[in-house]
């Protein structure tokens, strides 16, 4: 009995690897205008303006006819159907890319020598030079990025639920899917590493979200902000780690997409600083209520979320 429960389970565990980092496409995948939806300039640009016009407009059209009737549009089980999908999107893409970052370590390792790489997690913070945006992690890079127009669903709930549009939200959100681009787009460093943290967290706050929203009871701290402020101190360290390795080791790839997302993501601290003291001062039950936790989405890259 115990016997045929292991090999169902080590069976069950090879299916997994093979789908999630052993499959021909996602080994054979390629960033590409021509084979990859929404991988060019126009696309992104084009998609953020839409989202922000349509925001703003959203916003403005209730404005007006529900100026004397100041209630929620009704959502029903919406919010927290987006909020489980979330979570398990993100689940799926943190154990995706895990398993295709030990597989491509694995694979490559015996090419390290010729660039300077001696150890995964310098290859995890500095991809050598002319690395391309193609093979296993990028696959799950480009869901990443894909997901990452889901998350842009939180703004319109909070709109319709509370009649409430943060202009921080709304760079915040831009910001975000233009990070996920640039990191493909430029094969960018560190990006692996971002990805998998910000999915961990990801997984755990929306995964909160639907907890909350079918009932069940919160947690006695602001659960939302604390894992957003980890994610803001793991992307500090992550970005000197890159500039370290950088200037020692001969380069890194992608290292001005790597700038510029160093810059956006110092917007994106600033503003999150501004707002946690503006927060703090809270009580915890007024912290974990949604009528500013879309304010700042968990999304913070995002560690790049990257904040």
């Amino acid at each position: 009995m115990h016997k045929t429960t292991s090999l169902l389970l080590l069976s069950s565990m090879q299916r997994i690897k093979y789908w999630l980092s052993e499959h021909p496409k996602i080994v054979r995948f390629r960033w590409s205008p021509t084979q990859s939806w929404g991988s060019t300039w126009s696309f992104v640009f084009g998609a953020i303006a839409t989202y922000i016009v349509a925001a703003v407009t959203l916003n403005l059209i209730l404005s007006v006819l529900l100026r004397r009737r100041p209630r929620p549009v009704p959502l029903g089980p919406i919010p927290a159907v987006h909020s489980l999908a979330m979570s398990l999107i993100s689940a799926i893409i943190f154990v995706g890319i895990v398993l295709s970052a030990a597989a491509e370590i694995r694979d490559t390792r015996w090419l390290w020598r010729r660039t300077k790489t001696t150890t995964p997690l310098q290859w995890f913070l500095c991809f050598p030079i002319g690395t391309r945006p193609s093979g296993r992690v990028f696959f799950w890079s480009y869901v990443f990025y894909l997901s990452r127009f889901l998350h842009l669903l939180r703004t319109f709930f909070t709109i319709l639920r509370h009649r409430k549009l943060s202009s921080f939200n709304l760079v915040h959100q831009s910001i975000l899917v233009l990070m996920s681009f640039l990191w493909l787009e430029f094969s960018q460093s560190f990006q692996v590493l971002a990805i998998i943290f910000t999915t961990l967290v990801y997984t755990v706050v929306y995964g909160y979200r639907f907890w909350i929203s079918v009932g069940f009871p919160g947690a006695c701290f602001p659960l939302v902000v604390n894992c957003q402020v980890l994610l803001l101190c793991f992307n500090l360290i992550c970005h000197i780690g890159v500039l370290v390795l950088h200037f020692l080791k001969g380069g890194c790839n992608g290292i001005g997409a790597w700038v510029c997302n160093s810059v956006l993501n110092a917007v994106i601290l600033v503003l999150f600083l501004k707002f946690y003291v503006q927060k703090m001062h809270f009580k915890s039950t007024e912290l974990r209520k949604e009528v500013w936790d879309p304010v700042f989405d968990a999304a913070l890259l995002e560690p790049n979320k990257n904040i």
